[in-house]
């Protein structure tokens, strides 16, 4: 009996996902995760939001085994740190100081999208092990050969993070997020979001089912949109909301209007919106993602004076959806405390990072060993915190993190 050779790897290096087969990449997107797949960061590109001119100038790889599509990643090269949420400005700035340069630096990621996901892309398998080590091997040498001065892989999954963490001079990095999960005390689904709030402290409880009233004492109508539903209105006053946000926050408007069109047209499959409506008009809202039972809250914004709006519209209802649609998770983006107090409870958030500079290499990896011990310590502080039954009264507010300095 004879055996057929396995045909041997091919990389490719892309500078567009223009071209490139949508369904072959997809199928080696992680089932819940809509930001990784192909129409998702295409639209990014096309749009003008992540491309070149913007400081996003893309590198993705794809891994061939012959004529089979075995393995990818998003990948950009970058001068600045804007629109990643894993924060290394001290790293940069430490290297100004020291006359070092940081940038250019190449970095796996979806753009402006602070959610773990999928990073090396692979086709499940006994291969699977092989093409992430090719695509691993790929990165570095695309590192070199542009002159890059790091690598980061931004919001891996756990497994990768412990897998790689290590390897090849990859430094492993913890930073915490709010995340809600559909299982209850007694290990399963949510029966109902009165269920759900039933597990509060009675002032908790009583203050979530205040702000779910709010939508009614401003007159407003509650709807949730999907796919086609969201139509060329809703679309405009999700955009209109995107940038009234960004300026109250005094941030930078990451995506184009373009982009909003784009998303109209290519991304209804994985488009969730929650809408407040008053005298025919749109006040307050949130766009959302979801694909394979997993809810993620995106953008989100409102008229003057409808602000307190906010806690139904992006956490609330959301939760109430995927206890009603059997969905296992929700996430709310990053960063803020007061998620504590509707639910959301601390999760780790993993990244990697390949510092070429040795003395950076060694500064950041002690600073990294610092960061994780103080934040597992501070993770189970804030847990406390959260809105659930406990014994000994209420807690003093929950406590920030120490920055961590080099």
């Amino acid at each position: 009996m004879t055996h057929r050779a396995p045909d041997p790897l091919r990389l490719e290096v892309h500078s567009s996902l223009r071209g490139v087969p949508p369904d072959a990449w997809d199928r080696l997107c992680p089932p819940g995760d809509p930001f990784s797949t192909h129409a998702f960061l295409l639209a990014l590109e096309e749009s003008g939001s992540a491309v070149a001119e913007t400081g996003w100038r893309a590198r993705h790889l794809l891994l061939w085994e012959g004529e089979a599509l075995v393995g990818a990643a998003p990948l950009y090269e970058k001068t600045h740190s804007y629109g990643e949420y894993i924060f290394d400005w001290g790293w940069a700035q430490a290297c100004q100081r020291a006359g070092v340069r940081y940038y250019p630096k190449l970095v796996c990621a979806v753009p402006f999208t602070p959610a773990t996901g999928g990073r090396l892309l692979v086709a499940p398998g006994p291969g699977a092990q092989a093409y992430e080590d090719a695509l691993l091997q790929a990165m570095l040498q695309v590192e070199q050969q542009i002159g890059a001065h790091s690598l980061h892989l931004l919001f891996v999954t756990e497994p990768v993070h412990a897998r790689l963490s290590g390897q090849r001079g990859l430094r492993g990095r913890m930073t915490m997020q709010f995340h809600w999960e559909n299982i209850d005390e007694h290990g399963s689904p949510h029966a109902s979001f009165e269920a759900w709030i039933g597990r509060f402290r009675a002032k908790l409880r009583k203050e979530a089912r205040r702000e779910r009233g709010r939508v009614a004492a401003v007159g407003g109508a509650l709807k949730v949109l999907r796919g086609a539903e969201i139509d060329g209105r809703a679309w405009s006053a999700l955009r209109a909301f995107y940038l009234d946000t960004v300026e109250k926050r005094g941030g930078e408007s990451y995506l184009t209007e373009a982009f909003f069109h784009l998303a109209a047209e290519r991304l209804q499959h994985l488009s969730l919106a929650v809408l407040v409506e008053v005298d025919g008009a749109y006040v307050a809202g949130a766009l959302c993602f979801e694909r394979g039972g997993q809810l993620y809250g995106r953008y989100w914004g409102c008229l003057p004076g409808y602000e307190a709006l906010h806690f139904e519209v992006c956490y609330h209802k959301p939760i109430e959806l995927c206890i009603e649609a059997g969905w296992t998770r929700f996430e709310a983006g990053a960063q803020g405390n007061h998620k504590l107090r509707r639910g959301l409870m601390p999760a780790p958030t993993w990244s990697l990072h390949q510092l070429r500079h040795p003395g950076l290499d060694r500064a950041v990896g002690e600073a990294l060993l610092q960061e994780e011990a103080e934040l597992r310590a501070h993770l189970p502080l804030v847990a406390i915190h959260g809105p659930f039954h406990r014994d000994g009264g209420e807690a003093p507010p929950a406590p920030e993190p120490a920055p961590i300095e080099l």
